[in-house]
Order: structure tokens, then sequence, then C-alpha cells
């Protein structure tokens, strides 16, 4: 990727346009009890927040990682970016193309340019189909293959570059282990010959051998088809091994976004470095480490101005009361009254 910043994200864009562009994106939630129980209650409406005004930009090949604690609205982002939810707010677009707006043969395109691998390799896969049809199936709705004996070419050919054998086109999923059944479940997303697959956790609920190679498939196979992907985890050390780019979300914002190694060397806000502190540590047994200062606010109703005010040392006045503005830093961008002062080494970390 060639020099260039961008003012949402950070990272370089290069001479071609972004395939990713996320802006002001916001959902929100109405979690209220049924009208007569608020009524006999006496109890207001609750709305959740789940993304709040999150702003960020992909280029072609890259890898673009969402992290931060459960709740944080990566999983919602990631079904707004497919299309399976619409923004309250905001706006997606991938090549161009805004799913929430977007209907017949765009739509269409849409769905075929982009694909997603879900975390849960048992749940994801129809158990009464056999491989030949889950992977198939794409081919078949995009019509990318005609005639039965091409789509089981074509199947075959795929597992075989996800590391299975062609054979196991005649088998069912329950016949295959945590990690062959993801193996599955990345030939249906490539299936469709995407630009764009969006990885929710892929690894999570597997064996740690076997995230390593399923993690070492998914470079290869981004390095021969020139895939992007948005990755999602919480696991800072496949992000560290994944992501060019990475996004801090906290209660729903985006709340630092940075190259990879810029972010893991020099986190400019408290929560980054927070994050990257409770990470476990080859080196780390018997160390003690600063805990910031109370657990995950209520999101329904989360604290005025920075949400993360409640917890973090660095506060200083204003804190609770404004909503931090983006500040492009370097490479980076932050949403953080302080961060200037950290990285301009100003104020000790």
């Amino acid at each position: 990727m060639t020099a260039g910043g961008d003012t949402q994200s950070g990272q370089p864009l290069g001479d071609d346009p972004p395939l990713v562009e996320i802006e002001g994106l916001s959902r929100r939630f109405d979690v209220s009890s049924a009208w007569l129980n608020r009524i006999v209650r006496r109890e207001s409406r609750r709305i959740l927040t789940a993304v709040d005004d999150v702003s960020f930009r992909m280029v072609r090949g890259e890898t673009y990682a969402l992290v931060g604690e459960s709740g944080s609205g990566k999983s919602t982002i990631a079904k707004m970016i497919v299309g399976l939810l619409a923004p309250s707010d905001g706006v997606v677009r991938v090549a161009g193309t805004d799913p929430a707006n977007a209907s017949g043969e765009a739509l269409a395109a849409f769905r075929r340019r982009v694909q997603m691998i879900f975390q849960d390799p048992y749940a994801s896969l129809n158990p009464r189909w056999r491989v030949l049809d889950i992977v198939g199936e794409p081919m078949r709705v995009f019509a990318l293959a005609k005639g039965r004996v091409e789509v089981e070419r074509r199947v075959g050919a795929l597992l075989e570059q996800v590391g299975l054998s062609a054979a196991d086109a005649a088998k069912y999923p329950h016949e295959f282990s945590g990690g062959q059944r993801q193996r599955v479940g990345i030939a249906r997303a490539l299936a469709s010959e995407p630009e764009l697959i969006v990885c929710d956790e892929p690894t999570s609920a597997l064996d740690v051998s076997v995230q390593a190679q399923v993690l070492n498939l998914m470079r290869d196979l981004q390095r021969e088809l020139g895939l992007t992907y948005l990755f999602i985890t919480h696991d800072l050390s496949v992000v560290r091994y994944m992501a060019d780019t990475i996004g801090v979300l906290y209660l729903g914002r985006l709340v630092e976004s940075a190259p990879r190694e810029t972010l893991f060397t020099e986190p400019a806000h408290p929560y980054t470095r927070m994050l990257l502190d409770a990470a476990p540590r080859l080196d780390g047994f018997g160390r003690e480490h600063a805990i910031d200062g109370g657990e995950v606010p209520d999101p329904i109703r989360p604290p005025s101005g920075c949400h993360y005010h409640p917890r973090c040392v660095y506060r200083v006045d204003g804190c609770d009361e404004r909503y931090p503005p983006v500040r492009p830093i370097g490479a980076r961008t932050v949403r953080c009254f302080e961060a200037e002062r950290v990285l301009s080494g100003t104020r000790d970390v």
C-alpha cells in the first residue's frame, strides 16, 4: 500500500478508492418491555445504542480488525456491512454500493461480492445438507457454474484449496471435526468469488493448535486470491498476526484506529492500553499490571461525554461532558482529549 493518510481511519488508501467506506454508522435497538407492561409499571422506553457514530475505510487486499470487549458493537457492525442489519444512521458502501438501499441486480452483485465466515462452525452449516450442496449453493444462486458436473468439479477444487479432500463433498457436517467444519465454512464463503469476507471471530470456538492452522490458511488464501478481510475478534494475539489496521471499539464508539505495529508499540487511547495490559503474556507470570477502575457501564444508560471516563485514570475536566472529536495523529486517529499529550511525551503513560 502506498503512503497517504485517511482522516477517518488513519490507514493509507493508496491511489485506488477504498473498497469499504463506513461513515457515521450508528445502530439503535428498542429493548423496551411491551407497551402494556410499560403503562402498568410506568416505565419509559429503553433504547440500546449498539454502534455510535463509527467511521473507517478499508483498502483492497488488507485486513482491518475490530477489537473490544463483549458488547462493544463489533458483530453489529459486521451485520450492517453484509446487509443483515440496516443502520439507524450513517452509511455503508462496499465498492460504491450501499446494501441498505440496493435492490435488484445491484443487491445481487453486492451479495456475491461480500461473504461472511461465522464464529460457530457447528451452528453455521445446515446439518441436513451434504457439503456438496452447502458449498455449491452460492455457485448455483449466482450462476457461477452450469450443471451438476461443473458444480461438483468446482466444489471439489475449493475443498482441496482449503485443505480438505474432494471426496469430502459427499459427507454431512457431523462427520467433520470443528476445524474441518470451519474449512467447509471458508470454502462456502469463497464459492461466490467474493472481494470482501467478514470474519466474525472465526477461530474462537477452535482449539489453539487448530486456530493456527485456520489462520495460516486464511492468510494464504488472501495472498492467492487478493481478498480483503474485516476481522472481528477479542484475541489480541490473533489481531497482531492477522491485521494490517486495527480499530478499537468501546461501548459502540471507535476510540482509536491505527496500523498494527503503531497500536501495539505506542497505543494512544487509555482503553487501548488497558486491553494490551490485560492480554496474556509469555513473560507475564508473577507480574502485576494496573487495573482500570470499574466495570463496563450499562450500554442502555452510558456515561455522558467520553464513555470511558468513569474507568479512566487519565480523565480531565470536560471528559464527562463532551464527546471527544476524532483527532488525526500521525498514522492513526483517536478520540481522547489527552492522547496528544501522551504521544508528545508531555505526560507519563
